[in-house]
């Protein structure tokens, strides 16, 4: 089974409990994105809180993935500091079936350019599998100059690239895509994460979705990854409005994950304490908010 990078890539998280991964729930989960029929899954990635995983469980979530998602392919983070651990990583992830690596710029200290480009020319030697270049760095602090990226993905198994459709704003990140698209070898597929503004960059070239939200409400992300590919404004609108205060309170905390495992919590895919230590949920008062919005709405 090969993979082809189109349409909505959901991202669940990996509950945890009692600070060791909660694999029935994990499973759970992955069996639930492929009752929606997403295209992929990106299990272990930011929102998978791959950083706070050790090698031994990483490895076994990715054959928990594989084993439960059936026919649909499994994208795995490699990310870690080091660069010896990353192939590690690479190899267990390979060997457990993944059907792509995406591949984040990792490091204690900041990286130069010369150095991010040396670390993904030496994994794309080690592997066999599609390499994706996991451009986010509201979490690894590395911004990717349009030359290093053009220069990446010129990689042989360089395939897709995730990039952030809302940073630093949406229009900036729509106008670096325009920009960027058309100097990249026809080899490389353009995908985006960044929820609000998926539906636009879907719609202004963008072929791949990298959800976060889609991995704890599928089959939402599902019609509106449709839709915008249908171009379908009306619809666009309508599932946007769902989709809102959740990414508005995502907005409020930084980023998804706090406020995705607690949704999760609330509609029992995850049990308390579903984050890896020291992050924490939601406040109180946004428990009860995501509680009443997800009895109101029903997304799913």
């Amino acid at each position: 089974m090969s993979i082809s990078f189109h349409g909505l890539s959901a991202f669940p998280i990996t509950p945890m409990q009692q600070d060791k991964p909660d694999e029935a729930r994990f499973a759970a989960l992955i069996t639930r994105l492929v009752e929606a029929k997403v295209d992929s899954i990106g299990a272990l990635g930011s929102t998978g809180s791959y950083a706070f995983l050790t090698r031994a469980e990483r490895e076994k979530l990715t054959r928990l993935a594989v084993s439960h998602a059936g026919s649909i392919p499994v994208l795995i983070s490699i990310g870690a500091i080091h660069l010896r651990d990353t192939l590690l990583l690479a190899e267990d992830a390979q060997k457990a079936g993944a059907k792509a690596l995406l591949l984040p710029p990792m490091s204690y200290f900041p990286l130069r350019d010369e150095e991010v480009f040396t670390l993904y020319e030496t994994v794309n030697r080690h592997v066999s599998v599609p390499l994706i270049v996991y451009d986010t760095p509201g979490t690894t602090q590395f911004h990717f100059s349009d030359a290093l990226m053009q220069h990446i993905c010129e990689l042989s198994h360089v395939r897709s690239i995730k990039l952030p459709s809302g940073s630093p704003t949406a229009e900036e990140a729509a106008a670096r895509m325009a920009r960027l698209l058309p100097t990249l070898p026809e080899s490389i597929t353009p995908g985006i994460s960044g929820d609000p503004t998926a539906a636009q960059a879907l719609m202004h070239g963008a072929h791949i979705w990298y959800s976060e939200w889609g991995g704890l409400f599928p089959r939402l992300a599902r019609h509106l990854t449709d839709a915008a590919l249908a171009k379908n404004e009306a619809e666009i609108t309508r599932i946007e409005a769902i989709f809102a205060p959740f990414w508005a309170m995502s907005a409020r905390y930084n980023g998804s994950l706090r406020v995705i495992a607690s949704a999760a919590e609330i509609m029992n895919l995850a049990g308390p304490g579903a984050l890896p230590r020291p992050l924490q949920g939601v406040s109180q008062d946004d428990y009860d908010q995501l509680a009443t919005l997800i009895h109101t709405h029903q997304p799913a």
